[in-house]
């Protein structure tokens, strides 16, 4: 195998010795500061605390959801009431803005601010460590990739993550029939956009494939966040909520879409009976395998492959010896 040393020197460059006076570590003794940030190569695997911050994860939701189940739905649970809650927000402030159609700017605003304050739903799930499975796509599929998940247990974190969500979303669906909060401009929005939604999956395969690439790219936007929090960059409780914040925003406000979002909003309709259940299982199911593919595929095994040290280690190996 290749020597620790080699190793460190490929990954972090030659340290010079800091016993000698004015050396700094990675600093060739004599140069400038300057030279030395020009000189020091770069680690050629910078994702590597992502993959173990990732990893750590995967282990930990490997772990409840043998020994602690109870506790994990409860987990997903309160993912999908933050999701609800917040989902209802944006019809409810878009609502608000849309009772003066005379003028197209507040519109715009409204829309910009419902987004904005859908985006504050994903920092309150990180930070309460609750379970959505749209970011567990990524956390598994990395798993699986590095072997620390097989494939049943990858299926189990998801389907205990769904059945959560759900639970969650039908919870706050039950409570809000017991108000007045979803009628008026509200509902009016909700139906509006159930409508959209649905017309994707009436539209034949346009609509369809319409659907599955807004799925995509809505979970792109939610686990390359959740990758800028995990890669250990972000030092500060600011900056992790505002990458976070403004992913869920670009993807609200473009109408992508999220599965666990929509099925909270078909869930508030069913309650009303506003919604055509099979149309609405079509549209989650679409936009679910979307999610996977954006959040899953192009984050989760993409970086994981992009930071595989062990092949780069194993051909590195085999170059020696054979050299």
């Amino acid at each position: 195998m290749v020597s620790e040393e080699l190793y460190q020197s490929i990954n972090e460059g030659e340290p010079s010795d800091p016993s000698k006076p004015g050396a700094t570590p990675g600093r060739t003794p004599g140069a400038t500061s300057t030279d030395a940030d020009q000189a020091a190569p770069q680690p050629l695997f910078p994702g590597r605390t992502f993959i173990s911050t990732v990893l750590d994860v995967a282990d930990s939701k490997d772990t409840m959801t043998g020994r602690m189940t109870s506790k994990y739905l409860q987990r997903a649970v309160m993912a999908g009431l933050f999701v609800g809650i917040f989902f209802t927000a944006f019809f409810y402030i878009i609502g608000q803005f849309s009772a003066y159609p005379a003028n197209p700017g507040l519109k715009l605003a409204g829309r910009v601010l419902a987004a904005l304050t859908f985006g504050w739903a994903l920092v309150l799930i990180y930070y309460t460590n609750s379970e959505l499975l749209t970011s567990n796509m990524m956390v598994v599929t990395i798993g699986v990739y590095h072997k620390r998940l097989g494939w049943l247990h990858s299926l189990r974190i998801l389907g205990l993550c769904l059945l959560g969500n759900l639970a969650g979303a039908l919870l706050i669906a039950l409570i809000l029939r017991c108000s007045t909060i979803i009628s008026g401009p509200t509902m009016a929005q909700m139906l509006a956009a159930s409508a959209t939604k649905t017309g994707y999956i009436t539209g034949g395969w346009q609509g369809v494939a319409d659907l599955f690439v807004r799925g995509i790219l809505c979970n792109f936007c939610i686990n390359i966040a959740m990758l800028m929090v995990y890669n250990g960059k972000l030092t500060n409780d600011f900056t992790k909520c505002t990458i976070m914040v403004v992913a869920v925003f670009v993807f609200a406000f473009c109408g992508f879409e999220h599965s666990v979002a929509d099925s909270a909003l078909f869930l508030i309709l069913g309650t009303y009976g506003a919604v055509n259940a099979w149309q609405a299982i079509g549209v989650v199911a679409v936009a679910m395998l979307g999610n996977f593919v954006g959040g899953g595929i192009l984050i989760g095994l993409n970086f994981a492959t992009m930071n595989d040290e062990r092949r780069y280690a194993a051909s590195l190996d085999k170059s020696l010896a054979e050299g």
